[in-house]
């Protein structure tokens, strides 16, 4: 099954390895520095408008900046709203 990640990006429910919020990600010394570890690297797509980023997801391959929260990601994977 697939997960929508925001900005018509799909990934496969299976392949998703993490998905932080990014509001709290902040506060927290390790996942800031995933984060900007990540970003130095330049292996994060930003499927967003600057500044509306909300949630990061890591999947097996690749690492997306989403416009939709961690919760509302949440209930999508746990829904029937999945495609």
């Amino acid at each position: 099954m697939f997960l929508h990640i925001g900005n018509n990006i799909m990934v496969r429910k299976d392949k998703i390895i993490l998905v932080l919020d990014l509001d709290t990600a902040g506060s927290n010394q390790i996942s800031r520095s995933l984060l900007n570890k990540m970003m130095k690297k330049g292996n994060v797509q930003n499927i967003t408008e600057k500044g509306k980023e909300k949630s990061f997801v890591m999947t097996d391959s690749e690492y997306y900046l989403s416009p939709i929260s961690s919760s509302t990601l949440m209930k999508r994977s746990q829904s029937g709203s999945i495609l």
